[in-house]
């Protein structure tokens, strides 16, 4: 069978149609209700609304997958709505369509809602589409699924080429026994000692040193009495015997995670620790992300009891996470218990989590660390805090350590806190003409890909991380740059841009990404346009995002990236009531040379902004608290964690807060666009605009 193609990595996984087939319908009338055949025959009701669907099914797949079917039966079906995209197993889709004949091939391409099967006869694939076409099954996540298939001629399907583990990685099976194992879990008081009760989602105990996640680092002034647990001596003895590693710890962090949540990406602080990092997994397998700086992510499996060793460059160079998820994507075959998950779509299923717990080993660091990284070496590399950009090439630098970065860093904790629509964006979107194209340039997670189910939308976003996320969400999204997006020009209705432009670092450049809006848009297209605003108190009230400040009044505080004023707007500046009328629209060059009564910082450091207070300078560095404790310099997506220590790691992004009238002054700079309107939508600036 060919494996060569698909178009489709940054396309949304479409579903097939929905409802149950109720009738008994005969062989006959289902191959003659193909839409490729022509027949006299007059279809009952049941028989159309069959027909409607699989028509559905079989342009959904020829427009968004590139899969052509055919009219004539074959040996090779393609099952719609029956891959592991959409929560359905090989080891339950494999025995139905076993029923129907000997199976010769199921592919189950990973992250798509469909597979392919080719049986070894050409009569055993018509009687599998006569019989399971309509058939509901029931997914592993207890969903319902309604299946469709249509012939192919060919199965095309490219398989990522052989990967290796990451330099320094071990992976050791069954390192201890079931009763050893049992022995650890039962071990575990998570009522005394050093219990981290504060991070969401996972429980977390350390021994020797307490890691503050708030610096991602230890104390080694201060090591907490008893160091590791006795029980732990005998098995690192034996460990270090047989030369699996190579320095006893002393310090020790257990995490427990429920299943469907996980960890984000991440590398031990180099100072912190020295070389050697060992992980135990208990209660159950994981699949664990490695991701180097060039981009190459390495799944790799580590199954219940195996030991993760991660030395050199794994250790020191390549970030490792755990995403968020109920059902990890694995080999099929139990001859493939560890290591990397390859991409054989003839041998993946999906496996269901449970409640895995870790002893993370590590020895902590007494002198400065100096590895073979000094670039990622937080001992070597003594980074002072970035300047405000003189040229486009310090501003592409700035955004991609600071914007690009932080995002693949946060995606997955980011897009928790983006679920709820902003009412003017769904009334802009609601208000488009049905069968409208539309485009979400920076779409994020996707929150309005799906608002209105009359239009064709497509989302870009720089972030992998969120445009996976986007995927999983079946909507159709692709990784892109603002600046220079992949769309024929004018072959767009409308466009949004909710919370992105802000993002870049120079007038120009904001300007730039405003010129690649309107080129998309077809002449007379509408483009919404949202960007942060220094003004948090406008006409004498508070925006919800320092109203969400219970501790202080004119400190500085933080936002969420993407506009949505329900869950987290922007700040307020001083001197708010001197600003300019809206009447009165100043020139781009007016911000250019620091007006908006802010400081200007040309030349100097970017400051570091307080969360949920003012804005003192339009260009600076906003925290985010990943899974932190929502008290003080939190942003507001953090509120409903637990407890009063701060676990957080904090990474900073670069924002360019918008004065009053300096969003429109950027937009006419283009002679070819009209403002329809402007306004201020809960510290947001807005504009519509339209192509001329």
């Amino acid at each position: 069978m060919i494996r060569t193609l698909p178009r489709t990595e940054r396309e949304r996984r479409p579903s097939y149609g929905a409802g149950t087939l109720n009738s008994d319908l005969s062989p006959s009338k289902l191959i003659a209700m193909d839409g490729n055949h022509q027949s006299d025959h007059k279809h009952s009701k049941t028989e159309k609304k069959f027909l409607r669907k699989q028509i559905k099914a079989r342009h959904t797949l020829l427009r968004h997958e590139g899969i052509e079917t055919v009219s004539y039966a074959t040996q090779i079906l393609v099952v719609a709505n029956g891959g592991l995209g959409n929560g359905v197993s090989r080891n339950q889709l494999l025995p139905v369509l076993k029923k129907c004949g000997l199976v010769d091939a199921l592919l189950m391409p990973p992250n798509k809602p469909y597979s392919f099967v080719r049986y070894k006869t050409t009569e055993e694939s018509k009687k599998a589409y006569i019989s399971l076409n309509g058939k509901e099954i029931v997914g592993d996540v207890g969903q319902k699924i309604i299946l469709y298939l249509n012939f192919v001629e060919k199965v095309q399907w490219k398989e990522s080429g052989h990967q290796a583990l990451p330099p320094g990685l071990m992976v050791v099976e069954e390192i201890i026994s079931p009763e050893d194992e049992k022995m650890l879990l039962e071990s575990i008081n998570w009522t005394e000692g050093n219990v981290q009760k504060s991070l969401k989602h996972r429980r977390v105990k350390h021994f020797g040193y307490e890691f503050h996640y708030e610096t991602n680092n230890v104390d080694k002034n201060k090591p907490l009495p008893g160091g590791l647990p006795e029980i732990c001596d005998s098995i690192l003895e034996k460990w270090l015997k047989e030369g699996y590693i190579k320095h006893k710890p002393d310090q020790l962090t257990i995490n427990q995670y429920e299943p469907g949540h996980g960890i984000p990406a991440h590398i031990d602080t180099h100072s912190a620790f020295e070389d050697e990092i060992i992980s135990l997994s208990l209660g159950a397998e994981i699949v664990m992300d490695f991701k180097h700086s060039d981009g190459v992510t390495v799944p790799v499996m580590l199954p219940r009891r195996s030991l993760l060793v991660m030395t050199g460059e794994s250790r020191y160079l390549w970030t490792h996470g755990i995403t968020p998820r109920k059902f990890d994507t694995v080999q099929a075959s139990e001859s493939h218990k560890s290591g990397i998950i390859i991409s054989d779509v003839g041998d993946l299923t999906l496996s269901k989590r449970g409640i895995r717990t870790s002893f993370t080993f590590r020895k902590v660091r007494q002198t400065p660390c100096n590895c073979n990284y000094p670039l990622v070496c937080d001992s070597q590399r003594k980074e002072a805090p970035p300047s405000v950009p003189e040229s486009d090439r310090e501003a592409t630098q700035l955004e991609q350590e600071y914007v690009h970065r932080v995002y693949e860093e946060i995606a997955g904790h980011f897009s928790s806190t983006r679920h709820t629509p902003w009412p003017r964006i769904v009334e802009f979107l609601k208000a488009l003409p049905s069968g409208s194209v539309v485009a979400d340039i920076g779409c994020g997670n996707g929150k309005y890909l799906g608002i209105n189910k009359e239009l064709h939308m497509i989302g870009c976003d720089r972030s992998q991380n969120l445009v996976a996320i986007c995927r999983e969400r079946q909507y159709q999204a692709f990784v892109c740059d603002a600046l220079a997006v992949p769309i024929r020009s004018e072959s767009c209705d409308a466009c949004i841009s909710i919370a992105v432009i802000h993002h870049f670092a120079t007038a120009e450049r904001r300007v730039v990404a405003v010129r690649e809006l309107v080129r998309l848009l077809r002449p007379g297209g509408k483009a919404l346009i949202y960007v942060w605003a220094m003004e948090q108190e406008y006409n004498k009230q508070k925006s919800k995002y320092l109203r969400g400040n219970r501790n202080s009044q004119g400190r500085k505080e933080e936002i969420s990236s993407d506009a949505s004023v329900q869950e987290s707007p922007v700040e307020q500046t001083p001197d708010v009531g001197n600003q300019g009328s809206a009447c009165s629209v100043p020139s781009i060059s007016d911000f250019q040379e620091g007006g908006c009564n802010s400081s200007k910082f040309t030349n100097s450091k970017l400051p570091i902004h307080t969360n949920r207070t003012s804005f003192h300078s339009q260009d600076l560095l906003v925290p985010w608290h990943l899974k932190g404790n929502p008290a003080k310099d939190k942003p507001v997506e953090q509120f409903g964690t637990v407890g009063s220590h701060d676990p957080s790691p904090v990474f900073h992004r670069y924002y360019h807060v918008f004065c009053e009238g300096e969003l429109e002054a950027t937009c006419q700079t283009l002679s070819n666009v009209s403002i329809l309107q402007s306004y201020y939508d809960q510290g947001n600036w807005c504009v519509i605009l339209q192509k001329l």
